[in-house]
C-alpha cells in the first residue's frame, strides 16, 4: 500500500509539473490542442482497432499471449512513432531532416518483428513436439545393499 501511495505521489507531481510548463508555453492551446488530438486518435482509431485485431483472432482460434502480443504492441508502438513520416506528403523542405526512406525501413522493421516472431513460435512448437515424442524413459529405483 505504501508503494502505491508514493507512485501516486510521484504521479501527481509529475502532473503538476506538466501543467506548470504547458502554462509557461507562449502558446500552450497549440499544445493542449495536440494533445486532445492524440487522445482522440487513440480512442477514435488505435483502441478499436487494436479490439477488432483481438476479436479476430479469438474468433479464428489464436491465442495472442506471451510473444505474439508482445510483437503486436511492438509493431503498434513503431508505427504510432513513424506515422509522421509516413503520412507526410513529399518531400521536406530541409532534406536534411528527414533523410531515410521511411516507409522502406518501416515495412523491413514490421517484417523483421512477423519473421522473428514466427521463428520463435515455430521453434517453440518443434521443441513441445520433440518433447512430447521422446520415448519416456521408466527410472529404477537405486537398489540398496544390504
Amino acid at each position: 500500500m505504501t508503494f502505491r501511495r508514493a507512485a501516486g505521489a510521484c504521479g501527481l507531481l509529475l502532473m503538476v509539473w506538466g501543467a506548470w510548463l504547458l502554462v509557461r508555453q507562449p502558446e500552450p492551446w497549440r499544445i493542449a490542442l495536440w494533445l486532445a488530438g492524440a487522445v482522440a486518435v487513440h480512442d477514435g482509431l488505435v483502441a478499436p482497432l487494436v479490439f477488432a485485431v483481438g476479436s479476430l483472432a479469438a474468433a479464428a482460434g489464436l491465442r495472442l499471449r506471451g510473444v505474439p502480443r508482445a510483437a503486436l504492441i511492438v509493431a503498434g508502438s513503431l508505427t504510432a512513432i513513424a506515422l509522421p513520416p509516413l503520412l507526410r506528403p513529399g518531400a521536406p523542405a530541409n532534406p536534411t531532416a528527414l533523410p531515410l526512406d521511411y516507409l522502406r525501413n518501416w515495412l523491413l522493421t514490421m517484417a523483421a518483428i512477423a519473421v522473428l516472431t514466427l521463428l520463435y513460435l515455430g521453434a517453440r512448437t518443434v521443441r513441445r513436439r520433440a518433447g512430447r515424442s521422446a520415448p519416456q524413459v521408466d527410472e529404477v529405483p537405486p537398489r540398496r545393499l544390504p
